[in-house]
């Protein structure tokens, strides 16, 4: 069972000095990871590949991690979109050549696949970007024939997604004609949620906060009704076992509903009886809380569908107290409800996420 809680959720002294590790510093710096990625691009580190006509095929290779949840969801999100179909592998296709894109993305400039997948791009002719720390085989396998994204910040691994969707939607804008992103407002965004889910704001006024008080006691779901939001449900248990030492699962909106339905879960069915023992008879289960993630425009449709279901929360990126959106001191953000991309409101889902995982920790001492 997860242990108690021992540092009150808004007792903000308590919360960072159980920071010993500055996890709440490391996961409110993914707006500062887009803006140095932002940074390169204006200073044209990628204007080697920069071409007029789309190429065949943009194909994302990565290893693990961070980096394969970004290329799916900028896969899942924006393929309707792009002129040209967007492949996420763990290897470099067979098929790849000079009319292709291949980004290289990950953490370890060693990794054997990553290292093996550059080669044979630059070898069969395709505009390969690197998207990892540009050193050791993986500078060797493409010096001069490659431009490379590295890391501009250090960040701990379990907090760089968004720094990989920045990079993937700045190489899109460069290779994809009519693909424009705007990385300034994104990482404006960043900050702005980063700033909400900030230790001084109490659980009212905290998305994060109050995540992480629907968590507590509880055995946990993750849902997700499209392939992004599935995608940011692993993502979401990912951070909640590596960061928060919790465990949770992830699945499909649709098999939640199944077993739901047939009764796991609910409420009714893991109340006590007056004749229970916990030495006798047990302790009892935890009871399950399945939260939801969607998009804005889904949101609506998202809660028809759940009306009725106990212990089940909906959360899309503008699900936040006007409070936590709005105020003379909060910095960055100027959009209104609604009208942030798919790829924007991944990000802020994603980022809401971390720092709830990180509060999950926290509140254990």
């Amino acid at each position: 069972m997860t242990a108690p809680a021992v540092v009150d959720l808004d007792d903000a002294e308590g919360l960072l000095a159980a920071d010993r590790q500055g996890l709440l510093r490391a996961a409110s710096m993914a707006g500062a990871q887009v803006r140095a990625t932002a940074s390169a691009l204006g200073e044209g580190e990628l204007d080697a590949v920069r071409s007029d006509s789309p190429p065949r095929t943009v194909v994302w290779v990565a290893g693990r991690g961070s980096a394969v949840t970004a290329g799916t969801m900028l896969a899942a999100v924006l393929s309707g979109t792009l002129p040209a179909p967007m492949v996420v592998a763990t290897a470099a296709p067979p098929w790849i050549g000079a009319l292709d894109v291949l980004i290289v993305a990950g953490d370890n400039p060693g990794d054997p696949t990553l290292v093996s997948a550059a080669a044979t791009g630059v070898r069969r002719g395709a505009r390969v970007v690197v998207v990892a720390p540009y050193e050791g085989p993986l500078r060797d396998a493409t010096a001069g024939r490659s431009v490379a994204l590295p890391p501009r910040l250090p960040v701990p691994e379990d907090f760089t997604l968004a720094r990989y969707l920045a990079a993937g939607l700045a190489a899109l804008e460069v290779i994809a004609p009519g693909v424009r992103v705007d990385l300034s407002a994104l990482a404006d965004e960043l900050d702005a949620e980063a700033f909400r889910n900030s230790a001084a704001r109490d659980v009212f006024t905290n998305p994060a906060k109050d995540l992480t008080q629907r968590m507590v006691g509880r055995d946990v779901v993750f849902a997700g009704d499209t392939p992004a939001t599935l995608t940011l449900a692993r993502h979401a248990c990912t951070v909640m076992l590596r960061v928060a030492q919790k465990t949770a699962a992830a699945a499909g909106l649709a098999d939640v509903l199944v077993a739901v339905g047939a009764g796991w879960g609910r409420a009714g069915a893991q109340e006590a009886s007056i004749f229970h023992d916990d030495e006798i008879d047990g302790p009892l289960p935890q009871r399950a809380r399945t939260i939801v993630l969607t998009s804005d425009a889904d949101r609506p449709a998202i809660s028809a569908r759940l009306r009725g279901f106990d212990d089940v929360s909906v959360v899309n990126a503008n699900d936040v107290p006007e409070l936590g959106r709005v105020g003379e001191e909060e910095p960055g953000s100027t959009a209104t409800p609604g009208d942030n991309r798919p790829e924007q409101q991944l990000a802020m889902l994603a980022v809401r996420l971390e720092m709830a995982a990180v509060y999950q920790r926290l509140i254990r001492g």
